[in-house]
């Protein structure tokens, strides 16, 4: 399948290519979640180069690695506004099969399982119509509601990494959490969602 026409919809949350004309919606939920997102926020190293890349550059360049097979850079639709993102970074093909996740949310949208109903579904569809074996997730220690996302699906913890990631001006160790498709042979998001009807069945009824 195409990456363009690739979309991913389960109740009111909707995977889709992250597109230009997200422009002026991604940067109002950015502007308006600056201080939640930038503990959490990738950061360049001293003496990288380059100068910081626009909305429209970091779109031109994620679908560019989209249509190269090595990322799927998802925009996170709810109730059909912008609310995040859901990136499958590094993919990998050959004996390895493998992808890492990494995702933001308007923190208004946080807290009401969008998150990870979204990374399930991006999961399914790596496992399904990508082909890949293993998912990675690395989380900051201190990211209580990202550790949260883990939990609810189950993602087991494989290891720890120190200085794993420049974040947030320095490099910042993180939590690897890891997932295989043999895993969840009937699907992440029916596993998710089995397991919240099981715990919380008042909200299901």
């Amino acid at each position: 399948m195409p990456w363009e026409t690739v979309r991913i919809s389960h109740g009111d949350v909707t995977l889709r290519p992250i597109a230009t004309s997200d422009r002026r919606a991604w940067e109002d939920v950015r502007a308006r979640n600056a201080s939640w997102l930038v503990r959490w926020e990738a950061t360049r190293p001293p003496g990288s180069p380059g100068r910081p890349v626009s909305f429209r550059g970091m779109v031109r360049d994620l679908r560019r690695q989209a249509k190269q097979g090595r990322c799927l850079p998802f925009a996170l639709v709810v109730d059909d506004a912008l609310a995040g993102q859901v990136t499958v970074n590094n993919i990998v093909g050959g004996s390895a099969m493998f992808a890492s996740i990494g995702y933001w949310i308007d923190q208004r949208r946080a807290g009401k399982g969008y998150v990870p109903l979204a990374v399930a579904m991006a999961v399914d569809h790596c496992f399904s119509a990508l082909g890949l074996h293993r998912i990675e997730i690395a989380i900051r220690p201190e990211n209580a509601a990202s550790l949260r996302v883990v939990e609810k699906l189950g993602f087991p913890e494989i290891g720890y990494a120190p200085r794993f990631l420049h974040i947030d001006g320095d490099w910042r160790d993180h939590r690897l959490f890891a997932l295989t498709s043999e895993d969840v042979p009937e699907g992440l998001v029916q596993r998710y969602l089995s397991r919240e009807r099981r715990q919380h069945p008042e909200s299901h009824q």
